[in-house]
């Protein structure tokens, strides 16, 4: 599937440009003059614009040095992200019938901006965490790199649709939890992608099968190219936070549920998609827990 090089507008994104198309001036910096790999994700997450933020994401060298030493400040705000979407309480995100237009169009916002939200938190991950194996890093390039495409895919489709992202109100649970553990790499790992991004490894199937019941074959197209790619990115998740707890001399499953209590993440409801965690890394033991609450 084509996935061309998005404009630079501020605001609500209007969607990928056509591939003849010059980028603007803001997007097509490179995302860093530090050729330090940590450095340059730093730069790319206080970018504002989306389509600047996909660029200077994607033009991250995976083989640049990573210094686990490097400590950086961020020179604004972060994560940057566009005056639009407004962003509300999640019980405030109207509901809307997938089988209209706006519907559907609303869904696939809600999608786009999780996609959106995860490049942040991977860049976060590569700047934030100093004192972890190169290895690391590169992970989390791969992730941010992989949610880039996912996010244009979707508002490619959604202009498809005559919508835009900004178009819609969204929430901010998934980087609600980002910073709530910026403190500590153990926590991140355990509750963002074994918890929140998990969560997705669930929730895609029965909305792929909506939307392919409404007769959006390329939205479901879209969602197993995501499914197939979070798979990867919670077995990432997976592999070091079991690296952390080895480190740490901590218990997986134990040190799980004191996190989980001490930073209030969400409980977990069923169906679990068994078959997709299995996949991800997750063990039994962590399953039948999982199921028992």
């Amino acid at each position: 599937m084509n996935t061309p090089v998005p404009p630079g507008d501020q605001g609500a994104w209007e969607g990928p440009a056509l591939q003849n198309d010059a980028p603007r001036s803001v997007a097509t910096r490179h995302p860093s003059h530090d050729p330090d790999l940590r450095a340059g994700a730093l730069e790319a997450l206080c970018l504002c614009d989306p389509s600047a933020k996909v660029l200077a994401t994607r033009a991250l060298d995976p083989l640049a040095a990573a210094d686990p030493a490097w400590r950086g400040t961020p020179a604004s705000g972060i994560p940057g992200r566009p005056d639009r979407p407004v962003l509300v309480a999640p019980g405030k995100v109207p509901q809307r019938s997938i089988h209209t237009p706006a519907g559907r169009a609303a869904l696939l916002h809600a999608l786009a901006h999780i996609e959106f939200n995860a490049i942040n938190l991977a860049l976060d991950a590569i700047w934030r965490f100093g004192d972890m194996p190169e290895t690391f890093y590169r992970d989390w390039l791969k992730v941010a790199q992989e949610e880039a495409l996912h996010f244009e895919l979707l508002a490619a489709h959604l202009q498809s649709l005559g919508y835009r992202y900004g178009d819609f109100d969204a929430h901010d649970g998934l980087w609600a939890m980002t910073e709530k553990t910026q403190g500590d790499v153990l926590a991140r790992m355990a509750l963002v992608p074994r918890t929140l991004e998990a969560r997705g490894l669930d929730a895609a199937p029965p909305i792929r099968a909506k939307l392919a019941r409404a007769g959006d074959h390329d939205a479901a197209a879209i969602l197993d190219i995501i499914l197939r790619d979070e798979v990867g990115h919670v077995a990432i998740g997976n592999h070091w936070y079991g690296w952390l707890c080895a480190q740490r001399g901590f218990e997986p499953v134990a040190t799980y549920a004191e996190l989980a209590r001490r930073y209030q993440a969400p409980r977990l409801k069923g169906p679990f998609n068994l078959a997709a965690r299995r996949t991800a890394g997750f063990s039994e033991t962590e399953l039948q827990a999982l199921q028992a609450e």
